[in-house]
């Protein structure tokens, strides 16, 4: 069982399943541990499976810190087709015949890597003047939505399931929706697309094989991964006067390279500092 005493903050990864919304996996965990506060490091849509990231507690406060962090994805896209939320979910919007193969793809999505301006889905949390997108979406009504620029850095072929429909892996920056990669690389195509399925198996460093079941947090067979241990950087450790001085926002003096590091009061972690021009300042404080 949970010692809260143990665990005051950290990270929960879950594999999210199909059907379940993240915010809902964010209230399991929190009920389940009995913490403060929980929050998830990148939704996942309710249809997604995969790597979700849930903070506890005071770990909450890395979300800026992993907000810029690469996402890997394995997805399947059926082309011929394109549903109003560019996934199965939908209702079909257009269709055009078409016959795709391996030799096609490959060539489109090698174009696809790099920098692009990404139209983002009437069906998504955007908001705009205050209003949600697929809220609006929902009655019919269509927002403006502006582009955002996004980063593809890896976009593999896995295989070609059946006609016209192939799985791939795509690795990408935050931010990106693969349902618009889908619709796309559709596009170049010559086609429409909609995605059938995502699974994401790479958050930042959070990897799918650490991550544990739904099931597994209800049963309270809970795997909270403490903060420090998130990050690789070397250590600071202070004396009591300056980790009070550093916590409420005194900058130090530190003889150290510059960089990044994790920062301790004795033996408890403070969070990660940042050493410029021989001067230490806390970025992320987690205590």
């Amino acid at each position: 069982m949970y010692n809260p005493s143990f665990f005051k903050s950290g990270i929960v990864l879950v594999n999210k399943p199909a059907g379940v919304s993240s915010n809902k996996v964010v209230n399991i965990v929190k009920y389940a541990l009995k913490a403060r506060k929980c929050g998830h490091l990148g939704t996942l849509d309710l249809e997604g499976e995969g790597v979700l990231p849930v903070t506890v507690n005071n770990a909450t406060k890395l979300f800026d810190f992993y907000l810029g962090k690469t996402k890997t994805y394995q997805t399947v896209f059926v082309f011929g087709f394109e549903t109003d939320t560019l996934d199965l979910a939908g209702d079909i919007i257009k269709t055009k015949e078409c016959d795709i193969d391996k030799a096609q793809v490959e060539n489109a999505i090698a174009k696809m890597i790099g920098k692009y301006n990404q139209m983002p889905p009437q069906y998504s949390a955007k908001k705009v003047n205050g209003k949600t997108a697929y809220k609006e979406a929902r009655k019919g009504n269509v927002v403006q939505l502006t582009p955002k620029e996004i980063e593809i850095f890896d976009f593999k072929l896995l295989e070609q399931v059946d006609k016209n429909k192939f799985k791939f892996e795509i690795t990408c920056s935050s931010g990106t929706y693969i349902r618009c990669i889908c619709r796309d690389l559709a596009y170049m195509l010559g086609t429409y697309g909609s995605m059938q399925c995502i699974l994401r198996t790479r958050c930042g460093t959070f990897a799918l094989k650490d991550c544990i079941t739904l099931d597994d947090v209800e049963n309270g067979k809970i795997r909270v991964v403490p903060c420090e241990q998130l990050f690789s950087f070397d250590s600071i450790v202070l004396g009591f006067d300056d980790s009070q001085k550093l916590y409420n926002g005194v900058n130090l003096i530190c003889q150290k390279p510059d960089g990044q590091y994790k920062v301790y009061s004795d033996y408890d972690f403070l969070g990660v500092g940042e050493v410029l021009n021989n001067v230490l300042t806390l970025k992320h404080r987690l205590m």
